[in-house]
């Protein structure tokens, strides 16, 4: 039975040593290692600093929208209202 045992264990340890000696191959790493860069440093530092510029002051337009009429103390006195008559879900009950 130990002689079973043991040649079990070998055979599981060779297999994921080759397992792991296949790892670059099956993750893809050859891509990485053959992908050559038509760009420099300074263009792709440029475009980013450029972008970055343009999402400082990102706000949304919405040009469908209508300005809502009721205030926001109204709307704050509904929601504890509704959250008191347990109409909102609340945790994993929705």
């Amino acid at each position: 039975m130990t002689s079973i045992a043991r040649t079990l264990s070998i055979a599981a340890v060779t297999a994921f040593a080759s397992l792991g000696a296949q790892a670059g191959e099956l993750y893809g790493s050859h891509i990485e290692a053959s992908f050559q860069s038509t760009r420099t440093r300074a263009e792709v530092h440029a475009e980013a600093a450029q972008a970055v510029t343009q999402f400082k002051n990102y706000v949304v337009v919405e040009s469908n929208a209508t300005p809502s009429t009721v205030d926001r103390a109204t709307v704050q006195a509904e929601a504890v209202q509704a959250a008191r008559l347990r109409q909102i879900a609340v945790g994993n009950r929705s």
